[in-house]
């Protein structure tokens, strides 16, 4: 019985995992399907494209599903038509969310994240009712081993960049919106492929969020987070580590 019991677990354990897997894999050909569609499919004259083939590969996505995406943003085949929408409200403890999607069916979508908003004491506002605080930015994020802190600050400043944070997580290197593509191929050149080159949003000032919000907080971002048309969530909250500890407590 016990062994038994130990292999439903790790069944059950593998289910989880593998549904993941399935989530990201829907996420990225959806990203993908739509790059690929607002510009040419040659990776190296879309830098969108490109940038979501190689998150693709990272996530070891089968080159055959990769190029289907590619052919299906480009028309050939079956596909849904998917669109860029962009939702904006306050979640738990007062933070400012941005949630951006790619859907088939933009009713479907607003309802789901309505729904996930208001099941978590909160509610969405209109377009611009939070993002007015956040700023709009080219990201692009490197793995902490693939230059020193010195070496990427002065290769970033080089490269015509803003700002750049390093630590052992990674290098992040900020730039205008319009400098991303430059950027990007100035540090690409000298380092190698990015993990991450895209346009973001970063808070202008951050939020804290008690232990109580962030809790409620962590629960709306898992139900964003695990819908299949929400790409992205960025906040303001700012959690501290004393209260992180006591959650994972």
């Amino acid at each position: 019985m016990a062994g038994h019991s130990q292999f439903k677990n790790i069944m059950h354990r593998k289910g989880k995992q593998d549904a993941k897997r399935n989530k990201i894999f829907t996420k990225l050909i959806r990203e993908i399907t739509v790059s690929s569609r607002s510009g040419v499919p040659d990776l190296a004259a879309n830098p969108r494209l490109r940038a979501a083939v190689l998150a693709a590969r990272a996530e070891n996505m089968p080159k055959d599903t990769i190029d289907r995406a590619i052919k299906r943003g480009q028309g050939a085949g079956e596909g849904a038509d998917f669109e860029e929408v962009r939702y904006e409200g306050y979640g738990p403890g007062g933070s400012a969310l941005i949630v951006e999607t790619l859907t088939d069916n933009r009713n479907r979508t607003a309802a789901d994240v309505r729904a996930a908003f208001s099941k978590a004491g909160c509610a969405l506002g209109e377009m611009n009712s939070v993002s007015f605080q956040f700023d709009r930015i080219g990201l692009v994020v490197y793995p902490a081993a693939k230059a020193t802190a010195d070496d990427m600050f002065e290769a970033a400043l080089d490269a015509g960049a803003d700002s750049v944070d390093s630590s052992e997580d990674g290098h992040e290197i900020a730039c205008a919106p319009d400098d991303l593509n430059a950027v990007r191929e100035a540090l690409e050149k000298r380092f190698g492929d990015a993990t991450q080159s895209k346009l973001s949003w970063r808070p202008k000032v951050t939020t804290p969020v008690d232990a109580e919000a962030a809790e409620k907080l962590f629960r709306l971002l898992e139900t964003l987070e695990d819908h299949d048309d929400v790409q992205t969530v960025y906040g303001n909250y700012d959690i501290a580590d004393d209260v992180l500890a006591k959650l994972a407590g």
